[in-house]
């Protein structure tokens, strides 16, 4: 009973410092989501250089988009167009970070490794892509059906910035910002929460049985050895599902137990970018030369950059959170970030419900659709487990040839498609972002 009080302890005080970074990193990252039109990525990435590799990393560092719905959101952009290298750079670098994650990263971990993780992120994912367009020779696109809609002329001739600005004036013109705001609200604590919500209890609970209930002396073997440290990260990391921001904590008590610096980063690092639903999925659509490069880029840049924290950095940049951590654990929290950790549980336990009270979502079925039209077929879609997910099939699906509506249901895992289309079309266009159809 003493360890389990110990454990939910050591759960109450990592939410406590956490939980303000995180409501503002959701906000921040529904924001980006909401106003941000997804057509400013796909435009830039098509060509087969390092400028579209550059643009692809930093697009996607600052994107909140979990390990598991980079992978059809990364399928899509390649299928609208973006070069197997700018691919694997958004593949490598978004996942490992996101608005939310290094704010997050800052609250419990402090500044040098919130500045870090992305710098590493980026640049990893630079080398990635950068490699698969040396090495691979550039391959059709997989299209299926009908070609992704091209976009007018007068967008194309914009630079970033001008789109961005011309998305921003249409919004206000139209009197939309009401409901984009809305919208960013929704994402940021109805979807987000949905889609990470597990994966951070999850870290946070592992991370409270490591402080509270694993003894030093399991770790003794790793205490100051960055070489030990970081092989025994990357044993367990690189197949493992670990989503950014779940896995802060976890590192934070890998240290607390001996672990160096740069093991902690290895973990930032190495486990949200790779695990094996996607080492699967990237071998399937891209390809086994594709999926080396994008592994080997990930462990050389978690090695590399953990080698220069634990080396070339001084070691109080990174342990000084330590000693706070400590202390907090002897102090009462304040008043705001109970609030705030009230709230995120709130939060957290409409996201987790099997009745959500928030942000509930109707879903068309065959007998509920509009008067007159019917939907054509029922498909049953497997792999998807966020609403990035689903998104992205509902995207592939409503692109292919024929087809007049497609509704996806992430909670059922059905696709509901009305038209007149070929079903092998369907097919393609589901199994081409990574996911699996049945009829």
């Amino acid at each position: 009973m003493n360890i389990l009080l110990d454990i939910l302890k050591e759960v109450w005080v990592l939410t406590n410092e956490m939980s303000p970074y995180l409501l503002l990193g959701f906000l921040l990252a529904g924001i980006m989501h909401e106003f941000l039109p997804s057509t400013l990525y796909t435009n830039h990435l098509g060509k087969n250089n390092f400028r579209s590799v550059f643009l692809s990393a930093l697009f996607g560092v600052p994107l909140p988009l979990c390990s598991c719905g980079v992978i059809p959101t990364a399928m899509g952009l390649r299928r609208e167009g973006a070069s197997k290298g700018a691919t694997v750079s958004f593949l490598i670098a978004t996942p490992q970070t996101g608005v939310d994650s290094i704010i997050a990263t800052y609250s419990l971990m402090g500044l040098p490794f919130a500045i870090i993780r992305p710098i590493a992120a980026f640049l990893t994912a630079i080398l990635g892509g950068t490699l698969v367009n040396k090495v691979e020779a550039p391959s059709p696109l997989p299209l299926w059906g009908s070609a992704p809609k091209q976009n007018n002329q007068e967008g194309k001739n914009k630079t970033l910035p001008q789109r961005a600005i011309a998305e921003s004036e249409q919004l206000v013109t139209e009197g939309k910002v009401g409901k984009s705001l809305e919208g960013a609200f929704s994402y940021a604590f109805v979807e987000m929460m949905e889609d990470i919500g597990k994966w951070l209890v999850i870290g946070l609970v592992i991370a409270g049985i490591i402080t509270a209930a694993v003894p030093d002396s399991w770790f003794t073997a790793f205490q100051g050895n960055t070489l030990y440290s970081i092989l025994f990260v990357l044993l367990f990391s690189i197949p493992m599902y670990l989503c950014a921001t779940g896995s802060i904590p976890i590192a934070l008590a890998l240290m607390m137990k001996g672990l160096t610096p740069g093991a902690a980063l290895v973990l930032l690092m190495a486990g949200p970018a790779s695990n094996v639903a996607s080492i699967l999925i990237i071998n399937k659509v891209l390809g086994r030369k594709t999926l080396a490069i994008y592994l080997f880029s990930i462990i050389t840049g978690a090695i590399v950059f953990a080698l220069g924290i634990d080396y070339l950095l001084p070691s109080e940049w990174f342990t000084a959170p330590l000693s706070y951590m400590q202390e907090c654990c002897m102090e009462q929290p304040g008043w705001f970030s109970v609030l705030c950790t009230v709230l995120m549980l709130l939060l957290l336990a409409n996201a987790l419900s099997p009745k959500k009270l928030l942000g509930g979502h109707h879903h068309c079925h065959c007998h509920d659709c509009e008067e007159n039209a019917q939907c054509s077929m029922e498909i049953k879609v497997n792999g998807m487990t966020c609403h990035h997910c689903a998104a992205n099939a509902q995207k592939a699906i409503a692109s292919v040839e024929g087809v007049t509506k497609a509704t996806v249901s992430l909670d059922e895992g059905m696709a509901y498609v009305e038209g007149d289309f070929n079903a092998e079309d369907i097919r393609k266009a589901v199994e081409s972002i990574g996911f699996e159809m049945e009829m």
